[in-house]
């Protein structure tokens, strides 16, 4: 594989990036992208077409046929940059969009992320809701969004309202909000129903004492707003920690004034008076 292809090198630099934020302890998290026509025609001459289907756990048939480059399940993050064809691989889902075969990578053994599930049908309710502009599904362990949600309210306007408090750039990368999945054993069918139901609104679904799952457009931008997203988390932590005493903040109509400028929506349910 040519590593230096435009989207395979930004989707390893994206799993530096997450390692050394401390977001990927072990193997966890994952990441997936959906293969642009010209990609797929780049990446063909390193395919081996001959692997065995084998089924995704649900079924996505708006992906039919389409391409992805994923994490390996049990794959370190750390270790892409390292070995990419070792912990990486290229899958083609079948023209129902209820199996997948491998193409390249996991030379040494291996399945997909064992999210794979959710990563699909989060990539399939994207595809339709943004006219196919969503490419990137990024899923990671952020510990201050984590820790947040063991001691507030799993509420969704309550969270992105505290959320945007903290820094006046959330309301822009994030206008529509986050919203929450309360805790679920992770890697079925039951947890990706639940988050890709929350994608047809959102870009940010928490996973209630688990991470957070984040959409985008390309690499950069799907990075970026889970590091918002954390970095925001990360100064709440702290305000709480000193008594959460505000004695001032960013307000109602502090929101609606810069929506305006920045040319944004921001929805009215989450500017209620506290």
């Amino acid at each position: 594989m040519d590593y230096n292809i435009k989207f395979i090198k930004e989707f390893i630099q994206l799993t530096i990036n997450g390692y050394e934020q401390n977001w990927h302890e072990r193997n966890g998290g994952n990441l997936s992208y959906r293969l642009k026509d010209e990609e797929v025609e780049a990446i063909q001459k390193y395919c081996d077409f001959s692997g065995e289907f084998k089924p995704i756990g649900t079924s996505v048939p708006k992906l039919a046929g389409e391409y992805f480059l994923v994490t390996g399940s049990g794959k370190f993050f750390r270790n892409v940059s390292l070995d990419p064809e070792n912990n990486i691989c290229i899958i083609q889902l079948d023209e129902k969009g209820e199996n997948y075969r491998i193409l390249w990578g996991l030379k040494n053994g291996g399945r997909p992320t064992s999210e794979l599930p959710t990563h699909l049908m989060n990539h399939e309710i994207k595809k339709v809701t943004t006219n196919n502009k969503h490419r990137v599904i990024y899923h990671c362990h952020p510990a201050n969004i984590i820790a947040l949600t063991f001691t507030m309210p799993l509420d969704n306007k309550i969270i992105t309202r505290e959320l945007w408090e903290m820094a006046t750039e959330c309301p822009v990368v994030f206008p529509s909000g986050v919203g929450i999945v309360e805790w679920m054993v992770p890697g079925g069918r039951d947890i990706a129903v639940a988050t890709s139901k929350l994608m047809d609104k959102y870009d940010v679904v928490i996973w209630a004492h688990h991470g957070i799952f984040c959409s985008g457009e390309d690499f950069d931008t799907t990075f970026g707003l889970a590091h918002t997203v954390e970095k925001s988390a990360e100064i709440l932590v702290k305000v709480i920690s000193m008594g959460e005493n505000k004695l001032q903040t960013i307000t109602p109509q502090n929101f609606r004034d810069l929506a305006v400028d920045f040319k944004v929506t921001l929805p009215e349910e989450f500017l209620f008076e506290k």
